[in-house]
């Protein structure tokens, strides 16, 4: 079973940086974003309306590529978290957590007996890449590889995220920077105190618990700022955001040289 080489590696206290995708799922992508320097694609399920078919096809493309493949599942439910490992993820994304005993029952759900409930389905199933072995060796990489990102993205959330860093199997404690100014009631306003205090209280318990801080980073300004701030794993733009602000430039470039 392939390692995923970005756990270790921030559990260590290093970092790494990637993209989000919500709606390019082309065979070439993967291979796009990883010569571009990308070691990681968030795939977004909650949002997106992408199907599990689809998502297959893009793990498998991200397959020699030394590309490790997440996805943020639409909620934190059995269902969803499951298959999406089954199929070829290697870390999932969970949304709106809000307590340590839902991040805790997001980890059984990414576990193998006794350390979980995740259902077995060897040599038959993608993240296995349907080869053969023992069990008990399958079960330790899996376990070993497999990332949980919980998302913190809502003020009960934020009043707890001390607890939930502090859940063992909780690898990466993500801010959704949108949402959570919308919960404690400042849409859109990322210089407001209480948004900055929000951000250092998840900086303080990921240092505290020895996890690390998450971020999806917009533009140059704000990749500058959340890694000066400690956040260690950022996924860079999102991809029809990235497509269109470049092709943007370009249209405007063109405009300025027309001439009546």
């Amino acid at each position: 079973m392939r390692p995923n080489p970005l756990k270790p590696r921030l559990a260590a206290g290093g970092c790494a940086f990637g993209t989000m995708t919500f709606e390019f799922f082309t065979p070439g992508y993967p291979t796009i974003c990883r010569e571009a320097g990308a070691e990681f694609i968030l795939y977004d399920m909650e949002h997106s309306g992408v199907g599990f078919e689809t998502m297959k096809a893009q793990f498998a493309f991200c397959r020699g590529l030394d590309l490790v493949p997440l996805v943020r599942v639409p909620s934190d439910h059995y269902h969803y978290i499951a298959r999406a490992l089954d199929i070829g993820a290697m870390g999932i994304m969970v949304p709106m957590v809000e307590t340590p005993e839902q991040a805790k029952a997001v980890v059984v759900c990414t576990r193998y007996p006794p350390a979980g409930r995740r259902g077995a389905a060897f040599n038959v199933a993608a993240h296995d890449d349907y080869s053969s072995g023992r069990e008990t060796d399958k079960i330790a990489q899996a376990n070993a590889r497999t990332m949980v990102i919980a998302l913190v993205e809502t003020a009960k959330g934020i009043a707890n995220v001390d607890a939930i860093a502090a859940v063992d199997g909780v690898d990466v404690v993500w801010l959704g920077h949108y949402d959570l100014t919308n919960f404690i009631g400042i849409p859109g306003e990322f210089d407001n105190p209480k948004f900055h205090a929000a951000v250092d209280g998840l900086v303080e318990a990921c240092k505290k618990h020895g996890k690390t801080p998450g971020f999806l980073a917009g533009n140059e300004q704000w990749a500058r700022n959340f890694r000066a701030r400690g956040f260690r794993m950022i996924a860079y733009g999102v991809d029809t955001l990235l497509m269109q602000n470049a092709l943007a430039h370009g249209i405007k470039l063109l405009q300025g040289t027309v001439t009546n």
